[in-house]
């Protein structure tokens, strides 16, 4: 390793460690000011907790950015997805995984605000767990035993802070671990019940997304009525066929309140999911980066390929049985993806969207990360003196 190299990453570390220290507790403190108007005037609360959180996540965006690991986004054109209650399913890993994915969504104004991640219970002890609380993020409980409970948990969630607050997107990580964790356990899964054997992602989980289908979409009566006056093809077979710009109309026809399949209540037709949106996340010559990668630096610039394929609701299946094949069949699809991917340094898109954007790399502002580490570094001192100053007071 040379002089310069280790250089750069001893001040790679020291800024990141400095960057959670001025950004996480001001926004804490941020949201302490702010707590008198969650009760009084709650609409104005959210508003400005989904700025700051941008804004916060916006820093995390720059340390990939910085580092020169660009994001190139291909297949379907997801703008008509963004403002719409979303679903996005993606391929897990490594820790780079989640920054990309911040990383990608903090160049669009709207998204970060309103998003809400399925995560892990054991992240809500990290130095970013406080930050995910005070967003009302989820965290699922892991392992067997907790699995019902986790998955009650999520219904309730989804009606008491994913609704009432607006979010839109939800990302959920169906695999429920890092590849290189669930690979052995998978494929063992896989022998048993006669599923092909993957390698470059692991068999999806069903619990989460199933009770995400269940919570916020029609009843399954309603769906199959919806499906057949718009002449829905079943996606469970096959990508969709039609542009998301075509299959717009079909999703957003008014629907009735609809009981939930798990008799949980009943959801309004704004508050349904309109779209799922399944992103393959792929690195370069099948080597994930890391968080301490991207921390780091140490690693060459490259680039992180994000290909987008968008299902409007009304095709998915809402029976237990066929969701899993429909969901299944998308992961299989993610293994030849990634395995042409990995042989050829090309996604083949055509073979899998109709109607392909050309490719393009998310662009970063460089002069907002500045802005924002000024306006950061600045309530860090003001809180810095309002906390000595009611201390002497005190003492």
């Amino acid at each position: 390793m040379g002089v310069l190299l280790y250089a750069k990453i001893v001040l790679r570390i020291v800024f990141v460690i400095l960057n959670n220290i001025y950004t996480i507790p001001t926004y804490c403190l941020w949201m302490l000011v702010l707590q008198p108007f969650k009760h009084l005037h709650p609409d104005f609360y959210w508003k400005m907790e989904g700025i700051f959180f941008h804004w916060l996540l916006a820093m995390v965006s720059m340390w990939s950015w910085s580092a020169g690991y660009d994001i190139v986004e291909v297949g379907d054109d997801i703008r008509c997805c963004l403002s719409c209650r979303t679903l996005v399913i993606a391929n897990h890993q490594s820790t780079a995984d989640v920054p990309m994915l911040m990383a990608t969504f903090n160049a669009r104004p709207t998204v970060l605000p309103n998003i809400m991640w399925i995560m892990d219970r054991v992240f809500k002890f990290t130095n970013f767990g406080i930050v995910s609380v005070l967003h009302e993020d989820f965290f699922i409980l892991s392992g067997r035993k907790a699995r019902d409970e986790g998955i009650t948990q999520l219904r309730n969630h989804l009606h008491n802070s994913y609704l009432p607050r607006n979010r839109k997107l939800m990302i959920l990580f169906p695999e429920g671990g890092f590849l290189r964790k669930r690979r052995e356990a998978s494929q063992r899964y896989a022998l048993k019940h006669n599923h092909p054997i993957l390698n470059h992602v692991s068999l999806p989980r069903m619990g989460a997304m199933q009770a995400i289908i269940d919570t916020l979409t029609p009843s399954t009566s309603a769906n199959n009525k919806l499906s057949s006056n718009n002449n829905s093809t079943d996606s469970s077979s096959q990508s969709s066929t039609t542009s998301p710009a075509e299959s717009l109309s079909s999703v957003t026809t008014p629907l009735k309140l609809s009981q939930h399949h798990s008799g949980g209540g009943s959801v309004a037709a704004d508050d349904q999911l309109s779209w799922v949106l399944d992103i393959t996340v792929a690195y370069p010559e099948g080597k994930p980066l890391d968080l301490p990668t991207i921390i780091c630096g140490q690693r060459k610039p490259c680039q992180t390929l994000l290909f987008y394929r968008m299902y409007p609701i009304a095709q998915l299946p809402k029976e237990p049985e066929e969701l899993m094949k429909w969901l299944f069949a998308r992961w299989e699809e993610k293994e030849k993806i990634l395995s042409h991917y990995y042989q050829t340094g090309e996604l083949p898109v055509k073979e899998y969207c109709t109607s392909p954007m050309p490719p393009q790399r998310v662009v970063q502002d460089g002069l907002r990360f500045f802005i924002l580490h000024m306006f950061f570094i600045a309530s860090t001192y003001l809180h810095y003196r309002l906390l000595t100053y009611f201390y002497t007071l005190v003492w």
